[in-house]
């Protein structure tokens, strides 16, 4: 996907950022990564909380191989019909950005030593 049909599928959030990386795209809006982009599919982030809902969906999650092992991501492919529905297409992504604000708050909790 170019930059500009990645800012036209998430509209709805407000202005977006592409950024290239590893071959792909990295997605931000409030310089959190909230989506990315990999050989021409679109994944949203998620978590504990959405991650269901996409599997519901009949998503999958993000997998790349190195070194001869697979790695899965918590990014979950965007549905199919999120593609042609702008609706659609806002509520996964607000609830990829939600899951990506969880991830950076969970990040910046200092950690208690004991």
């Amino acid at each position: 996907m170019d930059p500009d049909s990645v800012s036209d599928l998430f509209s709805a959030l407000g202005p977006v950022r592409v950024r290239r990386m590893f071959g792909g795209q990295g997605i931000y809006r409030d310089e959190l990564m909230f989506a990315l982009e990999a050989d021409g599919a679109l994944y949203l982030k998620a978590d504990q909380e959405t991650a269901g809902a996409f599997e519901k969906a009949g998503s999958a999650p993000f997998t790349y191989r190195k070194d001869g092992k697979s790695t899965t991501m918590s990014y979950w492919r965007v549905p199919d019909s999120a593609l042609d529905d702008p609706d659609e297409a806002a509520g996964w992504s607000r609830l990829a950005l939600e899951a990506a604000r969880r991830s950076a708050a969970a990040k910046k909790k200092p950690r208690r030593r004991g």
